[in-house]
């Protein structure tokens, strides 16, 4: 969607991130460099005087990574914490995911997914969750195809699977001012989603540059989002 909070989880691959607003302009980080991990990135990633250029993104193996996170199951089992898995959009790695979150047994494990996936990836990886939390952001169809990109079909219809799947979740509804915070967009939503959990996330354009650091536009307005009425939805809380 054009409002995406993590520009940089939007490709499956590392990406180059460079905090401009703060670039002096000094050139050393575009001197040749033999470092093996700069090569991919034609810069060098260690020469910023400010360690303004960085990568977003890690490659991992499933098992390397639940071993890592595993490391902190005693205290997330006696903090009530658990495991989050987000992106980007975490269910276009849909194998790689189920295949973590089946070595993350006996740990909470939750989701954040947009619902845009194949059925049967979806279901794979809600099955393996205990959580989950899933975006309906835009009930009309082509106002879903004008912002995200694709018809908004295949989500709701992943909505049922989920709720018909008994697993404990909650529908989040983004603010985006005058597209997705209107009376008939959550109007909409709400005959949808019915009195399943619903948290409404107020639009904050903090995102911006984040984008310019990973060579991507921001197309948004830096705007305040409309007066909502939370009381639209039969559950739902507006998120401080």
């Amino acid at each position: 969607c054009r409002w995406c909070h993590n520009p940089e989880g939007l490709s499956p691959h590392p990406e180059l991130m460079v905090r401009t607003a703060r670039c002096r302009k000094c050139g050393l980080c575009r001197r040749p460099c033999e470092h093996p991990e700069c090569k991919p990135f034609d810069r060098c990633l260690h020469a910023c005087p400010d360690g303004l250029v960085s990568v977003a993104g890690t490659v991992w193996e499933a098992d390397a990574l639940a071993k890592k996170l595993l490391q902190n199951a005693d205290f997330m089992a006696s903090s009530g914490g658990g495991v989050t898995i987000s992106g980007g959009e975490p269910t276009l790695q849909a194998d790689f995911v189920c295949e973590l979150l089946d070595k993350l047994s006996g740990v909470h494990r939750a989701i954040q997914t947009c619902g845009f996936c194949p059925a049967d990836k979806f279901t794979a990886v809600i099955s393996r969750c205990d959580y989950v939390m899933m975006d309906i952001k835009l009930a009309d169809d082509a106002m879903h195809r004008e912002y995200c990109g694709v018809s908004n079909g295949l989500i709701l219809e992943n909505f049922a699977r989920l709720k018909a799947s008994g697993k404990a979740f909650t529908i989040r509804v983004p603010l985006i001012p005058d597209i997705t915070d209107t009376p008939e967009n959550l109007s909409a939503i709400s005959a949808i989603v019915g009195d399943s959990p619903v948290e409404l996330l107020p639009y904050n354009s903090f995102a911006g540059a984040k984008y310019e650091g990973v060579g991507r536009v921001y197309t948004l307005p830096d705007k305040k989002n409309n007066p909502v009425d939370a009381g639209i939805f039969k559950n739902a809380k507006l998120k401080a």
